[in-house]
């Protein structure tokens, strides 16, 4: 369980509440709004990774990096990543990302989540109770950059941002938590780069001016979150990297 979805929701309250619940406003109309959420923790014998980070910070080497590590020691591995692009939602989210299927930018969180929902009961889930190490290029916690680039501009205020990150987080209420979520720290031009030099298609989400929008996101979720994800500076060699992503889940294990 995650209290400091309540301590946000207190610090939002001092701007926006009225009665002891969320005043949501927008040009027309004002709705009060009270909510709690919760997420699950892992319980199982299993150790759930996640790696975070804007497109072309080096989430997917990374993620294959600590996959190769953990095999070395013993361990069965599960590596995946999200979204995914197969089963029944699978094509579909692929061919909005690559700009082939058009839909209103407020209806992608949507069919994230679903398809969240269907990969953590299928896969992640079982993988843990059989005690692997289920490595994710990518959770839920996406869900708060992205989704706050796709319901509005950064030009809004904190309070705004605050209470869109929360809205988004309630989708996912009861998901359960990976136990540690790495942040791959890249700046703008290093990640354009690194997408650059792919010599593929360029997704919805890799321009210039939303990569520098999610990096906005990801710092507030930083910011609220500190004890869940944990900031890696990736801007340093592969190797380098991975030595620390290592080094860090030894100390917390």
């Amino acid at each position: 369980m995650i209290h400091e979805n309540r301590l946000i929701i207190a610090k939002i309250a001092v701007v926006r509440v009225r009665s002891g619940v969320i005043i949501w406003t927008n040009s027309d109309m004002k709705y009060p709004v009270k909510f709690e959420i919760e997420f699950k923790k892992n319980n199982s014998k299993g150790l759930y990774i996640a790696l975070e980070g804007i497109d072309g910070s080096g989430k997917t080497t990374q993620a294959k990096d600590l996959a190769t590590y953990f095999e070395s020691i013993g361990r069965t591995v599960f590596l995946t990543h999200e979204p995914r692009r197969d089963g029944i939602i699978g094509p579909i989210i692929n061919d909005v990302l690559q700009a082939d299927v058009k839909i209103p930018e407020v209806a992608i969180q949507y069919l994230f989540t679903a398809q969240r929902a269907v990969h953590l009961e299928e896969m992640i889930l079982p993988a843990l109770k059989r005690g692997e190490v289920v490595i994710s290029d990518r959770c839920f916690w996406s869900a708060v950059p992205y989704g706050m680039l796709d319901r509005f501009e950064s030009s809004k205020t904190t309070a705004d941002r605050l209470l869109t990150s929360l809205s988004i987080l309630s989708m996912y209420h009861e998901f359960t938590v990976p136990d540690i979520t790495f942040f791959l720290d890249v700046s703008i031009a290093t990640a354009g780069k690194r997408i650059s030099d792919l010599k593929r298609k360029t997704e919805i989400y890799e321009k210039k001016e939303k990569l520098t929008k999610v990096r906005s996101g990801y710092e507030l979720l930083l910011k609220k979150f500190p004890e869940h994800i944990t900031r890696i500076d990736a801007e340093k060699d592969i190797e380098k990297v991975a030595e620390t992503i290592i080094k860090v889940i030894a100390k917390k294990k």
